[in-house]
């Protein structure tokens, strides 16, 4: 029996809105699980007590540096790959997955070394207690041990994104979630044969689950969809994908590790509240994820969109669809802002029945959401100048955002107001950003047009 072919490029023809919407679609179920992964582990620990969900919530913007990489990787090899799925030229695709999977592999080496030698160090800078650091230790421990299970598959699942399938991994995702939400209880709380492993069993849960990514991408990528060579080219090739990966990646990569450095310092500062501030932060922003989860859906398939479209030289395509999720960033954000605010308070009880922990979580989703429709924006611009090859602007916007923007705000607002003012500044950093991000694009779009004239 022949090979399958690699899919032929299938997103530069049809409406535009169409095609994006019927990308993101599935991207959204992807999102969905993904934020609903953390959520899981986020409610059950959280029944454990506030110590344990104060020692969670100090993980997640060191869990948010490895992903960030992991991401920055994936959409590399997504960029690189769907203007090749453009261009036409198949063995290009099946040398850069394959490479791209490579250069995963090298990366997790050097990070799970990494991990376990600054577990303590690191959590103390980030102000974790000496009671709270033991559990953290905990979770930590078992996270690095399956961070293969974490990377490689996001690597491989933008590779199967690039080829205009987004279906695959949301399926992938789905399940891996299904199997978190079952296991996660039965070894967190010790249910039926099970051993009772507290935060532990949180960790042991992800990996379990983590693995299942893992053998399913790597199954499609390699049976299915034939996208994986297994001939060995020179090392100047393999070396050569890799540049081209790395360019775009790396800047996304350390665009996206700002994001968690930043959280990382504004948990710092709530961390001079108390342990429940933390507590309420942390539960705040996986509420947040799970709220913007369907615009982050629309951003990342959109870079297919315009890495087929601008392979295929249709850039009058590129330019609608860059309208059409504007507006859709904007809406969506505003559907949210209602939302959040009308019901923050029945949502944060879900997550804690401490009083200051509920109070923490409704303070933040009263303010931060009003900047939801602009941080779509600039999440939608920043994939776009990264497929356009304009990784280092993608990366600037984020460092503004970050380190001009949202740090300095949310010190600033911290002096004045105390806890409110730091939810204030995320909300106006997030605004500010958007805006700014908005004519960055529209400003590149013009020099690339003339160019094409």
């Amino acid at each position: 029996m022949a090979e399958r072919v690699i899919k032929k490029a299938k997103l530069i023809e049809g409406p535009v809105g169409k095609t994006i919407i019927n990308l993101t679609i599935p991207m959204i179920f992807a999102m969905m699980s993904m934020v609903a992964f953390n959520l899981v582990d986020t409610f059950y620990v959280g029944k454990l007590g506030t110590n344990e969900l104060a020692a969670l919530s100090f993980t997640f913007p060191v869990i948010l540096v490895v992903v960030s990489i992991a991401l920055g990787l994936g959409m590399g090899t997504s960029a690189v790959i769907s203007r090749a799925i453009g261009e036409g030229d198949h063995y290009k695709v099946q040398r850069l997955t394959t490479d791209g999977l490579l250069l995963a592999l090298l990366v997790v080496l050097c990070f799970v070394i990494i991990g376990f030698l600054t577990i303590e160090p690191l959590f103390k800078i980030l102000g974790a207690t000496p009671i709270i650091l033991p559990l953290i230790k905990k979770y930590m421990s078992i996270w690095y041990a399956g961070m293969p299970f974490v990377v490689v598959p996001m690597v491989g699942n933008n590779a199967i994104r690039a080829t205009g399938d987004t279906k695959t991994p949301s399926a992938i995702m789905m399940v891996a979630v299904t199997v978190n939400f079952i296991m996660d209880p039965l070894l967190i709380f010790g249910i039926g044969p099970f051993p009772k492993l507290g935060i532990a069993g949180a960790a042991i849960s992800t990996v379990i689950a983590r693995f299942i990514t893992f053998s399913v991408a790597l199954w499609v990528l390699a049976i299915r969809d034939k996208m994986i060579s297994f001939i060995l080219p020179k090392f100047n090739r393999i070396l050569q994908s890799w540049k081209s990966i790395l360019f775009i990646g790396v800047p996304i990569a350390g665009a996206r590790i700002i994001t968690p450095l930043s959280i990382g310092v504004i948990t710092s500062i709530i961390a001079g509240y108390g342990p429940k501030a933390v507590a309420g932060f942390g539960v705040a922003s996986r509420i947040e994820f799970f709220a913007l989860a369907v615009i982050r859906a629309l951003s990342s398939v959109f870079g297919p969109f315009v890495g087929q479209n601008i392979g295929a030289k249709k850039y009058n395509r590129v330019e609608k669809g860059i309208i059409f999720s504007k507006r859709f960033a904007i809406l969506w954000g505003a559907i949210m802002f209602i939302i959040l605010v009308l019901s923050s308070r029945p949502i944060a009880s879900i997550f804690n029945k401490d009083p200051d922990v509920i109070s923490t979580i409704i303070l933040y989703l009263s303010i931060v959401p009003i900047g939801y429709g602009l941080q779509g924006i600039l999440l939608i611009c920043n994939t776009s100048l990264n497929v356009l090859r304009k990784p280092l602007q993608a990366a600037g916007l984020i460092i503004t955002q970050m380190f001009i923007l949202y740090i300095p705000l949310a010190y600033l607002g911290s002096y004045l107001f105390g806890i409110k003012g730091i939810f204030s500044g995320i909300a106006l950093a997030y605004l500010i950003a958007g805006i700014i991000a908005h004519f960055v694009l529209k400003k590149h779009l013009i020099s690339i047009k003339k160019n094409m004239e």
